[in-house]
């Protein structure tokens, strides 16, 4: 098969195809795990039940009629890609954006590639001391994802899909409260849906990473943590009490000058993350919280929330 014939038979660009085939060239894939084995494998990185039925209804067996050659091609080529760049810690999409109503094989394209990269993982915490503990609390935010995704009605898969290959190659650990990204010389800081972001919570978040990064990573120097996040916008003090954990959070970082430039659309994603949709109009949002009413009544009046950056020294 050429790429043409791929990107025609998967309904995408073939400039997508291009992509993966130009960062996966030749490169090795990685096998799956033994479909015996999902169940327990799945169970372990949190994927709630519904999702895990599908995932093992759509395993891609040598001899399932539900995955044509161009799924296999596009499956192999973007576990590839991932794992040719394993200690990597830039965005890295795995492939292009699948038509998900077509059934497991295309809607889990990508789940399947983050499981036969399990291993990958894995080994690479194993070479760098990285506890067990660690390790599989930070790979289960699969599960988390596909249980938003699922609340999302598939709305949130897109963004995820490429969210979860840092995890595949060893740039994101989860420490307590928040999650923690190597990057060049600053620790990006990311918020998971997982409890209130209290300062203790973050505090003792940030003592691990502090004595974390330089017994498991002593080449990297890091001298800053770091964020971007519609979470920083300053606009969010109008409307949210002084004591609010939002707030004392925002109050650690050194915001950068505001770049309208730079981001994600942050209309976009307070929506993703104050409400876990992106579909539903303002009127028949929730107004359970005060951070729910401060989102919708900013841009009912026609604000628009800001993508802010900031640090602070480690």
């Amino acid at each position: 098969m050429d790429l043409d014939d791929i990107a025609a038979r998967l309904g995408v660009p073939v400039e997508d195809i291009d992509r993966v085939y130009r960062l996966a060239g030749d490169k090795p894939s990685a096998p799956l795990p033994a479909k015996g084995d999902a169940p327990a494998i799945l169970d372990r990185l949190a994927v709630p039940p519904d999702d895990a039925a599908e995932i093992i209804a759509g395993w891609p067996d040598p001899d399932s009629a539900l995955w044509t050659p161009e799924l296999r091609w596009l499956l192999d080529r973007s576990i590839a890609l991932v794992r040719a760049d394993l200690a990597g810690y830039d965005w890295l999409p795995p492939g292009p954006e699948l038509p998900r109503d077509r059934g497991p094989a295309w809607r889990h394209l990508y789940v399947y590639a983050y499981l036969a990269l399990v291993d990958v993982a894995r080994g690479y915490h194993r070479d760098h001391g990285i506890p067990d503990a660690v390790s599989w609390v930070t790979l289960a935010d699969l599960g988390r994802n596909l249980a938003i995704d699922r609340r999302m009605r598939g709305e949130g898969w897109p963004v995820m899909q490429s969210w979860l290959t840092l995890h595949s190659r060893g740039s994101v650990y989860e420490l307590g409260r928040l999650q923690h990204q190597r990057g060049d010389g600053a620790i990006g800081l990311h918020i998971p849906d997982s409890g209130p972001l209290t300062p203790a919570a973050v505090d003792a978040s940030l003592d691990e990473a502090r004595a974390f990064f330089p017994r498991h990573f002593p080449d990297e120097r890091y001298t800053a943590f770091s964020c971007g996040s519609w979470l920083l916008d300053p606009q969010l003090r109008e409307y949210l009490p002084e004591d609010s954990n939002i707030v004392r959070f925002q109050r650690r970082f050194a915001l950068e000058p505001y770049q309208a430039s730079e981001g994600p659309d942050a209309d976009i994603e307070v929506l993703r993350f104050g409400f876990r949709t992106l579909s539903t109009p303002l009127d028949e949002l929730p107004r359970r919280t005060v951070l729910q009413r401060a989102i919708i009544d900013h841009l009912r009046a026609g604000g628009h929330w800001h993508w802010r950056h900031g640090r602070f020294p480690i």
